[in-house]
């Protein structure tokens, strides 16, 4: 890893234990608990029956679309799977632990040299604590040292060390807000801006205006749930191409879709949503290789969300 990287490492960890510090010894255990619960990549309120082990797995299919500039199409199923644990340090600071696997497999009929599949493996670990002296402020932290690759191998050259801080800021019960930044060592853009707010006005109506998943939901009953989403995928992995064995190919895309939730009870929820995937390509760092963008095009998700 290089200087910059190891440096960013450092000032990171630094500030945790600072913080950390701080946090343990600021507020009282209740108040953690109470206005905040901690789920790994992701900021949720309160809930009547926290569950501290989480599985969630979705398999998504965006099928043929034609490349441009260059004959051909590319069809892509994405799928993840991610499993987290929360707990407390020293019996009081709220921690989350995870693994998620990822898998995306492109079927790919164009003369660029693509490889059939993307891989990751990411174990994460994120803390929530009490942000100084300042009222209903908190202080997110979280590291996910990752393999990215094309195959489903863990070495030094598919390592990365993707973080995320940000502060969040509940005035209301009903009302949270976020700020922060993600810090994506050895990508070509390191630092990206994590803004969002999470508003229930009702029991019925949510707004989760925060990345990587931002929904709005609208509970028609005790089981049945629709929703509007987005999303986004920002992914190098190290693959082999090119008589090359370690080429950084980007991915990238976006999407917006609706769809509809079912809670078979209340412990597994499942979901089925469609929409429209854009701004898409695969392209290689190296100029002197093609790059692939992708017409705009349909996508169809199946998800399964699990707690226990």
């Amino acid at each position: 890893m290089n200087k910059y990287g190891s440096s960013i490492i450092v000032i990171l960890t630094a500030f945790a234990v600072l913080l950390c510090a701080q946090g343990l010894s600021a507020a009282p255990e209740d108040n953690l608990e109470q206005q905040y619960r901690q789920i790994l990549g992701q900021v949720v309120t309160a809930e009547e029956e926290p569950m501290p082990q989480e599985v969630d797995t979705y398999v998504r299919y965006m099928p043929s679309s034609g490349a441009k500039a260059i004959a051909g199409g590319i069809s892509l199923i994405d799928s993840e799977t991610e499993y987290s644990y929360e707990t407390k340090l020293f019996g009081r600071l709220p921690v989350a632990l995870g693994v998620i696997t990822s898998y995306t497999g492109i079927d790919n009929n164009t003369s660029v040299d693509l490889p059939s599949q993307l891989t990751g493996i990411s174990f994460g670990m994120e803390t929530t604590l009490p942000f100084f002296n300042v009222k209903d402020t908190y202080f997110r932290i979280g590291l996910a040292p990752s393999f990215y690759g094309d195959r489903w191998d863990i070495n030094s050259s598919n390592f990365r060390l993707p973080s995320r801080l940000f502060w969040i800021y509940q005035p209301d019960p009903k009302l949270v807000f976020i700020a922060g930044v993600a810090v994506n060592v050895d990508y070509s853009e390191a630092f990206f801006p994590i803004l969002g707010a999470i508003y229930k006005p009702n029991e019925k109506l949510a707004f989760n205006i925060i990345p990587p998943r931002p929904t709005i939901t609208y509970a028609l009953d005790d089981k049945w749930t629709v929703f509007a989403e987005a999303g986004m995928k920002a992914e190098e992995h190290e693959v082999s191409a090119y008589g090359q064995k370690s080429t950084v190919l980007q991915y990238n895309d976006m999407r917006a879709g609706a769809g509809i939730s079912y809670s078979v009870n209340k412990h597994i929820e499942a979901s089925f949503s469609a929409g429209t995937v854009f701004s898409r390509y695969l392209r290689y760092r190296q100029d002197c290789y093609p790059k692939v963008s992708l017409e705009n095009g349909p996508y169809t998700e199946f998800r399964v969300e699990a707690g226990f």
